[in-house]
């Protein structure tokens, strides 16, 4: 399951709240950018452009830390072409989702011999559950906050979602979070909270199962593909 991706889609469907989340900026002239600048070599899905009336927010989803090429070095290269393309300030804000103690979590720039480049990282489990649990929109992202009792805090926020007076919306948030909640809690716990009725009725919900299933298919293809030719490669799941 891609939970980076899920968060991509909470930012580009609610910018608002996450500029106002990120950079305390309130704004209505607030624009998603395409992604076009994702191009090989340098490509990451879960990256997100946001345009305020004076800057770009650059927002990347991260659940692991470790890429090729590496996160700092993917971070200076985007907000070249980004200055280059529109010419403005660019804020960068890696979001890592899931707790970890590897250096790259506690990184927040690219340095060589030559250039020294500086974003910032925001680690989910560091922050503070209220933020999240006062804003629907952001509602999802509070089963990854801080929390000196993780059980207490899924039930809080199926509490919340519980309260959600339209039925559409209830049943997207419900949705994403239990995607997201499976990165901290077992699946049987998330369904004892949350009604799981509410979130396969969610057409969003079931298009993210639907390509993560498509997903998992398309690497056991490749797994099979490498074994066959090489004789060498495991297949893989």
């Amino acid at each position: 399951m891609s939970f980076d991706n899920v968060c991509k889609l909470l930012a580009e469907k609610y910018p608002a709240d996450f500029v106002r989340w990120l950079i305390a900026e309130e704004s209505v002239n607030i624009k998603v950018l395409k992604t076009e600048l994702s191009l090989e070599p340098i490509r990451a899905d879960s990256v997100t452009f946001i345009q305020t009336k004076n800057r770009i927010l650059h927002i990347e989803f991260q659940t692991l830390t470790q890429s090729n090429p590496t996160i700092p070095f993917r971070m200076l290269d985007y907000s070249v072409r980004l200055k280059r393309q529109y010419k403005c300030p660019v804020v960068q804000i890696v979001i890592f989702l899931q707790e970890t103690n590897d250096e790259i979590a506690f990184t927040q720039e690219y340095v060589d011999d030559t250039t020294i480049h500086r974003y910032q990282v925001i680690r989910m489990w560091e922050q503070d559950s209220s933020l999240f649990l006062n804003n629907v929109n952001l509602l999802p992202l509070a089963t990854l906050s801080r929390t000196d009792s993780p059980q207490g805090l899924l039930s809080q926020v199926a509490e919340k979602v519980a309260t959600i007076s339209d039925r559409e919306t209830k049943q997207n948030i419900a949705g994403y979070t239990e995607i997201l909640a499976g990165l901290r809690f077992d699946k049987t716990l998330i369904r004892q909270l949350l009604s799981e009725d509410i979130m396969q009725e969610s057409v969003i919900y079931q298009d993210i199962l639907q390509k993560g299933k498509q997903q998992e298919a398309f690497s056991l293809s490749i797994g099979l593909t490498l074994t066959v030719e090489t004789h060498q490669v495991e297949v893989t799941a």
